[in-house]
């Protein structure tokens, strides 16, 4: 008897494990769409990125505008040589599109990056999603 049932558990776990195989789906089915892409920036050492909408939506992607030379210190990534930008819109290149800008910092007041060296006034800056589009250019976590 003990047999028989041990038999009957081992038969139903590799029935289950057979079955989530099987609903996996295989990869000629399932279409993968990249959640990103990196174009040249004419000029520049850095790359213009472009992100799906799904890809916008899930890292909530927010910006503001530059303001009397101050950004909110969200917007602000430091390299790891300590050099300092904010990620702005690129809106020639469509409205999910990101490229990175240098900054620098004067002093830090409260939630505000005062600059002394920057974007203009007006540009917009991601205040959220920044250390994503930086580690999508940059290929950090790969």
């Amino acid at each position: 008897m003990k047999t028989i049932k041990r038999f009957l558990i081992l038969s139903l776990m590799i029935l289950a494990v057979l079955s989530m195989v099987a609903c996996g789906g295989s990869e000629e089915t399932a279409e993968h769409i990249e959640p990103y892409h990196l174009e040249d920036v004419a000029g520049s050492d850095f790359k213009l990125v472009v992100l799906t909408d799904k890809a916008a939506e899930r890292l909530d992607i927010q910006s503001e505008e530059v303001v009397e030379m101050s950004v909110p210190y969200s917007s602000v990534i430091y390299d790891l040589n300590g050099e300092t930008y904010v990620y702005t819109r690129n809106p020639e290149a469509g409205s999910l599109s990101f490229v990175r800008a240098p900054i620098t910092v004067e002093r830090i007041d409260g939630g505000l990056a005062i600059l002394s060296a920057g974007p203009d006034f007006g540009t917009q800056v991601v205040t959220r999603g920044v250390s994503e589009l930086f580690g999508a250019e940059t290929g950090v976590g790969k």
